[in-house]
């Protein structure tokens, strides 16, 4: 029995080195006082909890005082209303601040469930950001303004290609300029 256990936890590390392998590399460093702000989504893997934004979708950062990030997520939907939903974003990595997890969700104050939030690609001059998750099943391509040059999306083309991403996942975000600040 010790030799089976024994075994099964081997092939569990193995297995679990084997996906920390294959997840994408974040970037080096975030200075998040940079990274705070209004961002444009520019384009998406389709999701389950955005399936009814139909457009001028927007994310907006600022940083709390216990080392939080207040997250405001709003889109405008079908039927002509702005959804806004408010979340809270942690650091995963402190040393690099590229891997977060983010929620939306709380009951009395505690908050069970946290989604990875890995920044994947950043524009030097922090006007665009490539996000991601290890299991590649999230991304975005965020923007400070609603528009990328093609240059720009060619560059985070490549970006996600080099990190595993299937570039023809993800969907255009229309964005009117009639987004409404929340």
């Amino acid at each position: 029995m010790n030799a089976f256990l024994t075994i099964l936890l081997v092939l569990s590390g193995v297995v679990s080195a084997q996906e920390k392998q294959n997840e994408p590399e974040t970037v080096k460093f975030v200075n998040l006082k940079h990274y705070a702000g209004l961002w444009y989504e520019i384009a998406k893997i389709p999701n389950r909890f955005q399936k009814d934004c139909t457009g001028n979708t927007t994310a907006e950062y600022s940083l709390r005082d216990d080392g939080r990030i207040n997250v405001i997520n709003s889109c405008d939907e079908g039927d002509g209303h702005r959804n806004v939903v408010e979340g809270i974003a942690r650091i995963v990595d402190p040393a690099s601040n590229s891997k977060l997890e983010v929620s939306f969700f709380s009951i009395l104050g505690i908050r069970p469930f946290w989604g990875d939030y890995w920044i994947i690609g950043l524009d030097k001059d922090y006007q665009y950001s490539v996000v991601g998750s290890p299991d590649r099943k999230y991304g975005w391509i965020l923007s400070r303004t609603q528009k990328l040059s093609e240059e720009k999306l060619s560059e985070i083309w490549n970006i996600l290609k080099a990190h595993g991403y299937d570039p023809n996942s993800f969907r255009m975000t229309p964005q009117s300029g009639t987004a409404k600040k929340h």
